[in-house]
């Protein structure tokens, strides 16, 4: 939602035909964009409102109010789209996003400077949509890269076939694989496969959005619409655990704050510090649900001419030193659910072992640890850590990286997105599979899955703020630009009577607005994303 600070629209509108009243915050605008005429008036519909054909769901809208998606309004009779277009800046030393207003003439000029380079790239974010499909996209934009003229085509896709997938950056356990996720008690997504020293979630997806109850398909989309624009959002995994989540922040686990992510499994770090350790402990066990290392078993205490301490762990024995199911998954040491780590210990062999061997028992992520020295009875008693070891413990943490929520949206560009591109829409996949076609959202690198169709994956916190949006039917609003040499574009079949250079844009907006000004905001490009009209990133 817009919040620039002009006078709000009232209330969503009705939608007729049948469908429920939706609910929910009104927008504002900053001069909002008239984007084109109404559609033909039905029937049915009152003299004082104008249809929005915007998408499938067909609001028809009455004067001062938007329609049920929240970026579409009836301004004295005309169609206008609420949030700005969001143009991206190349340079990367901007501060605070701005919404820039535009005045024609010379300083169009001066926004295309003649370097070889384009400063501003259109984005999806804003630019509506190509429904009902047949016309061109919103924006197909020349510009020139290095000497070099090339071709843009902007939009927002409509996507259904959607979903996002959250890297959570923990040991702890978060509930079994393949159990729901809910939000707000409805399941919103599985548990998938783990991933090294990370925790992943399948969130959102066509069969959520559209297979289960209304209820199911509005929630999901509220909660995709709110992991996309960077928001905070409250999960719960069925046999597992409570979550906050949000892109780029530490996740929270049952009400804790995540700190670390572990520097390996419990065999890495071992192999690791091994040498650190040396003469300094007899015995390290590295607790992990993964493999729990035992050092003096372990390849590296061999290397090094470790003696056997005679330990004796719990577990399943993989290879010498490495240990599987030494505990249950957990929140405890390790990613295991203990928090006595001697539980894992069965004794010590008494012809190896000997009172005052002393040994460390340290987590994966260095968060755990504790020094003990067998007593006469061999049995380990508590006592104080050497500065020498305690050094090594925070070199644990310190090679730990951050723990992060990691949210990447995944989506499906199907055939309205490329009818907006070109006649022949199966040119554009084959384009983009041979590389002639950067395909990014929001001006961020999208990654694009092998095999067939257009699925493309983008990491959200590269994306600008407020990149996503909801149409009721229920389905999420995404930005996508396609961009290529103005050779490619003819090559594909594209719509060339519907390009217009940069210059035109900035100063006359689309070109269904008769001269009104552009409403767009700037930002300064991610300074971890490449310049879109560069090349494509290599697929897979």
């Amino acid at each position: 939602m817009s919040s620039y600070g002009t006078p709000p629209m009232t209330e969503h509108t009705k939608v007729d035909f049948g469908a429920d009243r939706v609910d929910g915050a009104t927008a504002t605008t900053p001069g909002p964009t008239v984007l084109e005429k109404a559609a033909p008036r039905s029937e049915r519909m009152a003299v004082n409102k104008i249809e929005c054909n915007a998408c499938p769901v067909l609001c028809q809208i009455s004067e001062g109010r938007t329609g049920a998606c929240d970026r579409y309004a009836n301004a004295d009779g005309r169609l206008i789209r609420v949030d700005p277009v969001c143009f991206v800046s190349r340079a990367t030393d901007a501060t605070e996003p701005t919404a820039i207003g535009f005045s024609a003439g010379a300083d169009a000029q001066a926004q295309t400077s003649a370097d070889n380079s384009a400063p501003l790239f259109v984005t999806g974010v804003g630019a509506s949509s190509t429904y009902p499909d047949y016309k061109p996209a919103p924006f197909i934009v020349s510009s020139q890269h290095e000497g070099v003229d090339m071709v843009t085509v902007v939009t927002e896709g409509i996507f259904s076939y959607c979903s996002f997938k959250v890297k959570i950056d923990t040991d702890r356990f978060l509930g079994p694989e393949q159990s729901n996720v809910r939000c707000h008690g409805e399941i919103v997504g599985h548990v998938t496969t783990a991933e090294y020293g990370s925790q992943m979630l399948s969130l959102g997806g066509v069969h959520h959005l559209t297979g289960g109850s209304k209820k199911e398909g509005r929630v999901t989309c509220d909660m995709m619409l709110a992991l996309g624009n960077k928001e905070a959002v409250e999960l719960t995994i069925d046999g597992g655990a409570s979550l906050v989540i949000r892109a780029g922040a530490a996740p929270v686990v049952d009400g804790v704050e995540e700190r670390r992510m572990r520097v390996g499994c419990g065999s890495a770090t071992i192999g690791i510090f091994a040498k650190q350790w040396f003469g300094h402990v007899d015995e390290v066990v590295v607790v992990d649900d993964h493999i729990t290392g035992v050092l003096t078993e372990h390849q590296a205490g061999r290397c090094l001419g470790m003696t056997r301490s005679g330990l004796k762990i719990r577990g399943r024995k993989s290879t010498p030193g490495r240990y599987f199911q030494v505990a249950n998954p957990g929140t405890g040491w390790g990613g295991t659910d203990i928090q006595d780590p001697l539980a894992i210990v069965e004794g010590f062999d008494p012809a190896v072992a000997r009172p005052g061997m002393r040994i460390l028992m340290v987590s994966t992520t260095g968060e755990h640890a504790q020094w003990y020295e067998l007593d006469s009875d061999l049995v380990p008693r508590p006592a104080q850590m050497p500065d020498t070891v305690r050094q090594t413990v925070e070199r644990i943490g310190e090679n730990c990286e951050p723990s992060l929520a990691t949210v990447l949206f995944i989506g499906g560009a199907g055939g309205s997105l490329r009818a907006g591109a070109t006649e022949n829409p199966v040119r554009l996949t084959r384009a983009i599979k041979e590389r002639l076609v950067n395909v990014t959202c929001g001006g961020a690198p999208a990654y694009v899955w092998p095999g067939g169709g257009i699925t493309v994956m983008v990491d959200v916190a590269r994306m600008p703020d407020r990149s996503f949006g909801t149409v009721p039917t229920p389905a999420i609003v995404a930005p996508i630009e396609f961009s290529m040499t103005l050779d490619a574009y003819r090559e594909l079949g594209g719509h060339m009577d519907a390009i217009r250079p940069l210059a035109d844009v900035l100063a006359h907006g689309p070109e269904h607005l008769e001269g009104a000004p552009l409403a767009r905001r700037t930002l300064a490009r991610h300074p971890d994303n490449p310049w879109p009209l560069g090349m494509p990133p290599m697929l897979g």
